[in-house]
């Protein structure tokens, strides 16, 4: 376990962490923690609108917990992983996630009034703060809403957190557009390195905490008992092979299509046409399917296996371990543009990337975009280590082509090898930020180390301006 958890075993809180709390919280009479102490309580409203999202506020979730020397409540939007917390979702999340611009016009009644409930419900549960996780169509229509609300009752309203800073790097314009936010939100969490020297330049308070997925190293290396200096995630592969009866001369490719149904059911099939072609060259030719954790994508994929071109093995999403045992047994991997670039990186499978959209949203990314990369590896180093397939240029032909390569090239494949731990280094939570926290008696009680810690930190002892 990396954290202990700050409960006895008559499930009360150490009256000793208490004092050392109330000591540092007599410095500041305008932290969240002290405000919600009045209460007795700290109310927390979160949001999150995708399967990534709920991974990511789950933890914060549980690190809120451990760290808060209150009890914690909450209320907002989530899928399972949040449930787990503590969590009653309003609605389920597949009602708010949508990506894309043109996506979003046949869903956007539904989601409007979804927005109009979240807002409703918040209100109502007086939250000491709001914190929305990406997804930032819905996330900043919901705090620009709440704020305004809050200003006409003239109440003093919650404070608010965005974790996950929106892509403002990778849009002509982007960096300028930060300045509007300011107007609704305090202060962003963010997960690139690069995020928080522009956020703060446009007025935006803002804190580098490192990227989720490293607490996917951290969590797994642990109970596995790996090296936590080594920032690999070893799976088991050869169970994994044995489990599912996969000849020792089979090719093993995981494909990662995404976590939304659209996008899942326009690049599933694109990916099965790659895997008829690719069946050619490799007769013995096993692919591992991913499904994520979002019950029409599970049902969509169920549906569709039966009439898949090679053998198949599903993967259900919600199990690290499962996950990278089955990474673990690859030979490459075909993902879909999103986190799963840097989870290869993680598990040290080489891999495509790949994207299809509709073709408006297409056009306009072509005309607003300003970066020459997608995947985040590559942007990080700035050079094009993993192969890359967009839009027009992403064809199952396409797609076979660069996998062939990949599969045949030693070279290729150690490239993505060598330049993996340099990119997950990148992630980690920054030493400077944990060291200027202050707060040396409380980190020594609860050490700092993940992403999700720190940004629990920050939100509980954020003072209100």
């Amino acid at each position: 376990m990396l954290f202990k958890p700050i409960w006895n075993v008559k499930g009360e809180k150490h009256t000793g962490l208490l004092r050392l709390l109330s000591r540092h919280l007599s410095v500041s009479s305008r932290t969240v923690i002290d405000k919600a102490a009045k209460d007795g309580e700290v109310r927390v409203f979160i949001v999150s609108g995708e399967v990534s999202g709920d991974t990511i506020a789950s933890r914060l979730m549980a690190s809120l917990k451990k760290l808060s020397p209150l009890p914690i409540r909450f209320s907002g939007v989530g899928g399972s992983l949040m449930a787990k917390q503590g969590l009653t979702s309003l609605f389920p999340i597949e009602d708010i996630s949508v990506m894309g611009i043109w996506e979003l016009l046949p869903h956007i009644n539904k989601i409007r009034a979804k927005l109009k409930a979240t807002i409703e419900a918040a209100l109502l549960f007086q939250p000491h703060v709001v914190v929305t996780v990406d997804n930032k169509g819905f996330s900043f229509r919901l705090l620009k809403k709440l704020r305004v609300r809050y200003n006409q009752l003239n109440l003093d309203g919650p404070v608010h957190f965005h974790y996950v800073a929106p892509s403002f790097w990778a849009w002509k314009g982007g960096e300028a557009r930060l300045k509007g936010l300011t107007e609704f939100v305090d202060h962003v969490l963010c997960i690139l390195p690069f995020e928080e020297g522009a956020c703060r330049a446009n007025g935006l308070g803002a804190t580098f905490v490192g990227h989720p997925i490293v607490e996917d190293v951290m969590e797994l290396n642990s109970e596995r008992n790996s090296s936590p200096c080594k920032w690999k995630i070893e799976g088991k592969s050869e169970d994994f092979k044995e489990k599912n009866a996969i000849p020792s001369g089979a090719t093993v490719v995981s494909l990662l299509p995404g976590s939304r149904l659209q996008e899942v059911t326009r690049m599933l099939t694109i990916f099965a046409n790659t895997m008829d072609l690719l069946k050619e060259s490799f007769p013995e030719l096993v692919t591992v399917i991913h499904i994520a954790p979002n019950r029409h994508v599970e049902s969509y994929i169920g549906g569709i296996v039966s009439k898949w071109p090679v053998p198949a093995i599903l993967v259900p999403g919600g199990s690290p371990h499962l996950k990278y045992d089955a990474l673990s047994a690859s030979k490459v991997s075909l993902c879909t543009s999103g986190t799963v670039a840097v989870e290869m990186q993680l598990s040290q499978v080489p891999c495509v990337v790949a994207y299809r959209a509709h073709f408006l949203t297409e056009w306009f990314v072509r005309y607003k975009a300003k970066i020459r990369y997608a995947s985040l590896p590559n942007i990080l180093m700035d050079s094009a280590i993993i192969p890359e397939a967009f839009f027009h240029s992403c064809t199952h032909t396409k797609l076979a082509t660069l996998l062939t390569e990949l599969i045949h090239n030693d070279h290729l494949r150690e490239e993505q090898i060598a330049a993996a731990e340099k990119v997950i280094r990148l992630l980690l939570p920054p030493e400077r930020t944990i060291n200027n926290l202050g707060q040396q008696d409380l980190m020594l009680s609860f050490p700092i180390q993940s992403p999700s810690m720190l940004a629990a930190f920050l939100i509980l002892y954020h003072e209100k301006q």
